[in-house]
């Protein structure tokens, strides 16, 4: 197939330009920025591979869905997996049609077989129609060979292929550097329209060298605000604008608190909509934490994002004592909990008087970080403390002498 500029334009679906790729994916709500787009425009004239990497949730997947939308070609999509095999990405036979037609063509195999004047040559007679049942009747392709061999046009997702183990992945190198796959008993298929290819990976693991090296590669992170608003009105979620600006700006302050999980461009949008849903006009604290669950999937994140929503709506708003409410009263431990400027109580002997840290109106307490801190110095323990630098113990357990023995000789005492 001729590799040519002319020859892709005149192609049924391709991109004329990078302005066309950006025009086209906004079309199908796909907000690109000037790199994404230019990637794309380079997989179309290039039939190279491209592999997006990034957090979940940032358009990976989406980008190869609007990619086969905006070209009208058919998307097959595979799904990676820990101990996935080579069976379920580029091909299988149908062992159960190939024994319907064993068993339908008993006879003609006696026939075939009839004047055999021993097994040998009856075996060499029936090898002889192997041919006939490893064949393109009893091929069962999967994704990667029905890319190549279908007669129509696709898109070829490889979602997630970090999650695949090592040896699948050099089972797709053949495929994403010719194009094509090599069936032992039949031989090689090669696209006549070579498809696009759209591998996606969140960095679970490191890929080889070697499929890096066959694709054209992008990093698709968290967009600036503007471009994640500008993705949240193109979804048409029903919130209000100035809504959906707030929202994003609340996000985007999630995004930057210690959480297991971020809130993802996917989640943002399904939080629009809940919102939306709810008939909300205004971003409220309330109203968020009733329906933070949407974008936040651990309980420790949700508690620690319930504490600073008041502050990410209205950073003028004032926040109860974070940690307050998280634990009782409890006299067992050794410190206490500030109700407010100057309202602290003691526990235990020392009288210990808590306050919000660093917090000191009179002046007159020291503070407890700085104490602690100042007690933490090296010498501080000598040589024969448990975990300290030196030689150790000096005296070793004679035998007889350790806790199990004296353990075991006490139940001894107990038998009658």
């Amino acid at each position: 197939m001729p590799d040519t500029p002319d020859h892709h334009a005149a192609a049924q679906g391709e991109f004329s330009s990078v302005d066309d790729v950006t025009a086209r994916f906004a079309d199908h709500g796909y907000i690109a920025d000037r790199r994404l787009a230019t990637t794309v425009f380079l997989l179309s004239r290039m039939d190279k591979p491209v592999l997006l990497e990034g957090p979940a949730g940032v358009g990976k997947t989406e980008l190869a869905k609007t990619l086969a939308a905006a070209t009208g070609r058919r998307l097959l999509r595979l799904q990676c997996y820990e101990g996935q095999d080579e069976s379920k990405a580029l091909y299988e036979w149908d062992y159960g049609k190939q024994l319907l037609y064993t068993q339908m063509l008993r006879d003609k195999i006696s026939e075939i077989t009839a004047d055999a004047p021993d097994l040998a040559t009856a075996m060499q007679r029936i090898s002889e129609q192997d041919s006939a049942f490893f064949s393109d009747r009893f091929l069962a392709p999967r994704p990667l060979l029905d890319a190549v061999r279908g007669e129509e046009p696709a898109v070829l997702l490889i979602d997630e292929v970090d999650r695949a183990d090592e040896a699948l992945e050099a089972v797709l190198l053949e495929c994403l550097a010719e194009s094509q796959v090599s069936v032992p008993e039949i031989g090689t298929y090669t696209a006549k329209v070579p498809p696009y290819m759209v591998l996606t990976s969140n960095n679970t693991r490191d890929l080889s060298a070697a499929l890096k090296r066959r694709c054209l590669h992008l990093f698709l992170d968290y967009p600036d605000a503007e471009r994640e608003l500008a993705i949240l009105k193109a979804k048409d979620t029903g919130l209000p604008d100035a809504a959906a600006g707030h929202l994003v700006e609340v996000v985007r302050g999630l995004r930057e608190l210690e959480l297991r999980k971020s809130p993802s461009i996917s989640e943002t949008i399904d939080w629009a909509r809940t919102l939306a849903v709810l008939g909300v006009q205004e971003l409220d604290p309330a109203v968020l934490a009733d329906t933070a669950n949407v974008v936040l999937k651990y309980e420790r994140d949700m508690d620690r994002a319930l504490g600073v929503l008041p502050r990410l709506v209205d950073p003028n708003a004032e926040l109860p004592e974070a940690g307050h409410h998280a634990h009782g009263d409890s006299h067992g431990h050794g410190h206490g909990h500030g109700h407010g400027p100057g309202q602290g109580h003691s526990h235990g002997p020392g009288g210990h008087v808590h306050r919000d840290p660093g917090q000191d109106p009179d002046g007159d307490e020291p503070d407890g970080q700085a104490v602690r801190t100042a007690k933490d110095v090296p010498g501080r323990h000598d040589e024969g403390y448990y975990g300290a630098p030196g030689a150790g113990p000096t005296r070793r357990t004679a035998p007889g002498e350790g806790q199990g023995a004296r353990a075991f000789a006490a139940i001894t005492r107990r038998r009658p």
